[in-house]
């Protein structure tokens, strides 16, 4: 016997939204964001399922490593880039893509003494003021690097901080005319990369030569105004589990910790064998929407480590062993995300180890 939790991974999902992504960008390359063990989806797995993407990008040079060991010949990239001088080696050893985005970094890389051809991502900061050099300190940092090696492959890259939101258009054509204005991608013609998952959808203008797609491959929508199923995307997560208990409440019962939920009539509950260790976000209300053989409920009470509380009123077949949808097909992570007041991305990448993963296609 198993406790009954799973995260069902869909693969052919995965396909279907890499499939989106290119009908979106057509001549740009597609960079598929991985990092976080592939937003909680197991970064071999979904790796291999997007086999025909032309490069990866993760965050730990220890997932960069576990792709090139497991034969992936496409572009790795580091989004952060490096911290050591020693990463720098293992970058050589197996031929990595690097992020730079600050002076610390920059002396490291020109201190070292590389054999190999380099692959250098230029990050400029253009407004989101979290990486990246200024604009005005592009030319000087492009022409350091050419000095050091002639032979550097350089793309120019930046990260917009508002392309999720309809209403700061300007904002994105702001940073946007900030990239275009930049003395190498005039002088030079160099590839760029500028667009994640909301620019590509949102905005054209904005795809290049790269597009960095991440929330999107997992079939959730990173606009606030719709789901990945309105978007033509399919989920490839989804979190289930079963009820293992059923209590009957009188009026005036309390349910869980703190007793935060009352009930105001006769009514039936059931316990679900999913908690915040599990990765279930432990600040989701009463009325965060779950499905119960199929049939859409809402949880009651506050969230438990290992449980959860469901209302059963209305689903009069429903008993012990009745499968529960906590996210996923069926029930979009975008409006569990939007009642506990949080982003599909967190649900997502939240999951924990102790939740068994499993590939259904």
């Amino acid at each position: 016997m198993y406790r009954p939790i799973r995260a069902l991974i869909d693969c052919t999902a995965l396909q279907h939204n890499l499939s989106v992504v290119r009908s979106h960008t057509r001549q740009a390359r597609i960079m598929a964001v991985v990092k976080a063990d592939a937003y909680g989806h197991g970064l071999l797995r979904t790796t291999q399922a997007l086999n025909t993407a032309d490069g990866f990008a993760v965050l730990e040079l220890e997932a960069a490593i576990q792709l090139r060991e497991a034969g992936f010949n496409q572009p790795v990239l580091l989004l952060e880039g490096f911290f050591s001088a020693e990463e720098l080696e293992a970058i050589d050893h197996y031929q990595l893509s690097t992020v730079i985005h600050s002076h610390e970094q920059l002396s490291l890389l020109l201190a070292h003494r590389k054999t190999g051809k380099p692959d250098i991502y230029l990050k400029i900061n253009t407004g989101m003021n979290r990486l990246g050099f200024r604009p005005e300190e592009e030319s000087y940092v492009f022409n350091r690097i050419r000095q050091w090696r002639s032979d550097t492959s350089i793309t120019l890259m930046t990260h917009f901080s508002c392309a999720d939101d309809a209403l700061e258009a300007d904002q994105v054509n702001q940073q946007l005319d900030q990239f275009a204005a930049l003395h190498d991608v005039k002088e030079n013609n160099l590839p760029q990369t500028l667009a994640n998952s909301a620019a590509i959808l949102r905005y054209p203008g904005t795809h290049a030569d790269w597009v960095r797609p991440g929330i999107v491959l997992y079939g959730a929508s990173p606009l606030p105004d719709k789901t990945g199923i309105e978007l033509g995307l399919r989920p490839v997560m989804t979190l289930t589990s079963q009820i293992i208990a059923v209590q009957q409440l009188d009026p005036s019962d309390r349910v869980g910790y703190g007793g935060q939920f009352i009930a105001n009539q006769p009514m039936r509950i059931g316990v679900v064998a999913a908690g915040y260790a599990d990765g279930y976000p432990r600040h989701a209300p009463t009325g965060t929407p779950v499905l119960v053989n199929g049939q859409r409920t809402r949880l009651v009470g506050r969230i438990s480590m290992d449980m959860l509380t469901v209302d059963l009123n209305g689903i009069s077949e429903a008993g012990v062993g009745s499968p529960v949808t906590l996210w996923g097909e069926g029930l979009p992570v975008e409006e569990v995300a939007k009642s506990a007041q949080t982003i599909s991305y967190e649900l997502l990448t939240a999951l924990s180890p102790r939740v068994p993963s499993i590939s259904i296609s």
